[in-house]
């Protein structure tokens, strides 16, 4: 299996569900513990030996290109990274920055993610799902985490109320993707979302494949996901970085 296959980061979005951070710097650069949460996702793929990086930019991509270029040049990765970064454009959708890449560069197959959600993927396992099923497409599903307390009733009088059970909820996309090129046929225009209409054709073609991962996920699409990935980032170990 070769380790050469390039990473796609979704890093263009406005982040408007987290504004509290976005509003000055785009959102894959709000910070979890001293560093953004993109280098984090980067040192993902990174420990698992991948480190041909695409970072689709977009919103205020001037500041992530000045952050690449920066890190770079002090040799601060702290792990093997190679990053290239791309303007795809302020009102690009997902579907049209992830074209966009594939148009620019030969690869056959792409890794794919987005810039604000940190798990510990298998990426060997995902990548073996990818080849044994032979799709153009595999999706990493996971189990959301509870984010509600969960209230159970009999008869009006509460048996239980706290945290949901995160196994009775379904599989949600958690991202970490696999794509092949021919992925790109499926997306008509620019401002297409890719997670509606292109996985909607991709899903009616029998194209889509998905591997359940069941260890750690976690968003960061609010201010509380975010103060708890900071939690989680001052363990010797983030639970991110272990497989």
């Amino acid at each position: 299996m070769s380790l050469d296959i390039p990473v796609i980061i979704l890093a263009g979005g406005r982040g408007s569900r987290i504004l509290e951070e976005t509003r000055k710097i785009p959102k894959p650069m709000v910070r979890i513990g001293d560093k953004p949460i993109l280098w984090h996702i980067m040192k993902i793929y990174s420990l698992q030996g991948y480190s041909k990086f695409i970072i689709a930019t977009g919103y205020k991509s001037n500041i992530i290109e000045d952050w690449v270029s920066k890190t770079t040049k002090e040799n601060g990765w702290e792990f093997s990274c190679n990053p290239i970064c791309v303007n795809t454009g302020l009102e690009t959708q997902t579907g049209g920055r992830i074209s966009q890449i594939i148009r620019e560069f030969p690869d056959q197959r792409f890794l794919l993610t987005y810039g604000d959600g940190l798990a510990n993927v298998d990426l060997s396992k995902l990548i073996s799902t990818h080849i044994r099923l032979e799709k153009v497409a595999t999706v990493t599903s996971v189990r959301p985490p509870a984010r509600f307390g969960n209230i159970v009733s009999n008869n009006e009088v509460v048996t239980h109320f706290g945290e949901k059970n995160q196994a009775s909820a379904g599989w949600i996309n958690g991202g970490f993707f696999v794509l092949e090129r021919e992925v790109e046929r499926f997306i008509d225009f620019g401002h297409q979302p890719f997670e509606y209409e292109p996985i909607s054709k991709i899903v009616a073609e029998r194209q889509l494949a998905t591997y359940r991962h069941k260890g750690f996920w976690h968003p960061m699409d609010t201010l509380r996901e975010k103060l708890q990935l900071e939690k989680y980032a001052t363990e010797n170990l983030p639970p991110w970085f272990t497989l």
